[in-house]
């Protein structure tokens, strides 16, 4: 009987240490290398945030990167006492001397050598040139004498230039002083810019040319316009509705471009205006003699 209860007790032993696994699978600590791996989460957040940030400085890099190779690029261009006529490496600039403070009326026209004219007689009365766009074609009289004071005109033939043209170069004048645009009918080419005894004739209002001429030669006191200090603005040339352009040809009284018969105003060839930009009194409605005023024409003439 013993034999068989020590028999029985170790089976019982047996059974029980085939079981126990199971017991702990259940209940009991598992071992280490036998449970199930815990998934690893991809913080999507911070990757996101960082595509974000990449996107933007790659956007900064895009926008700004031409715009310092621009201007490094004009700064060739920019007047220096060394180098006082920087236009002179523009292709394509044409160049005159022209006698300066030669004045006209408001009812007479000058025969121009040059088709926009940029130098010779003039009105008394400067367009306004204070980053003004015209809308109309302005009496060429008055644009003449804004380049005296150093202004760049942007001209522009309205049948070759379109709407994106127009704001491109529109780009370039509104907001920044000792400028002006106007469409000019019958232009040849389909822009043209001037100063005072420069001119540069172009195909498309992209050129890269355009800056440089600008860059150039406005305001730019090394000799290269006559009356340096002198104001741009003219409150009293209507922007709204200047005096308008003349296409007939001006006729044999106009008055020739060497000034015959002009006295030259002895002011303007001194130098300009007084400090601080302002020639003569311009604000002052109504008084012909005084410069910057636009004389109108008479009734019927």
């Amino acid at each position: 009987m013993p034999s068989s209860t020590s028999a029985k007790s170790a089976k019982a032993v047996r059974a029980a240490g085939k079981v126990s696994p199971s017991r702990k699978k259940d209940g009991g600590k598992v071992p280490m290398g036998k449970g199930p791996l815990k998934k690893r989460q991809i913080p999507w957040l911070v990757i996101g945030a960082a595509v974000v940030i990449v996107a933007l400085i790659g956007a900064l890099a895009f926008s700004l990167v031409p715009k310092y190779r621009d201007k490094a690029e004009l700064e060739k261009y920019t007047p220096t006492a060394q180098k006082k006529d920087p236009s002179d490496q523009i292709p394509g600039v044409t160049k005159k001397e022209y006698p300066a403070g030669l004045h006209v009326s408001g009812t007479q026209r000058v025969a121009y050598d040059q088709t926009p004219p940029f130098g010779g007689p003039h009105d008394q009365a400067w367009a306004n040139c204070m980053g003004i766009v015209y809308s109309k074609p302005i009496r060429v009289e008055n644009a003449v004498h804004s380049l005296e004071h150093g202004a760049v005109w942007i001209t522009y033939n309205p049948d070759k230039v379109d709407a994106a043209g127009i704001d491109t170069l529109k780009q370039k004048v509104v907001g920044k002083g000792y400028t002006l645009m106007s469409p000019f009918p019958g232009l040849q080419s389909a822009v043209s810019l001037q100063s005072w005894g420069h001119q540069l004739k172009l195909d498309s209002a992209d050129d890269k040319r355009i800056n440089q001429f600008i860059t150039a030669l406005r305001e730019n006191s090394y000799g290269v316009y006559p009356e340096v200090g002198a104001s741009c603005s003219n409150p009293t040339f209507d922007a709204e509705n200047p005096l308008p352009y003349d296409p007939t040809p001006p006729g044999p009284n106009a008055v020739p471009m060497d000034g015959k018969g002009l006295q030259q105003d002895q002011t303007e060839l001194s130098g300009g205006g007084m400090p601080g930009g302002v020639p003569g009194m311009p604000d002052i409605p109504g008084v012909p003699s005084i410069p910057g005023v636009p004389t109108q024409p008479a009734e019927g003439q």
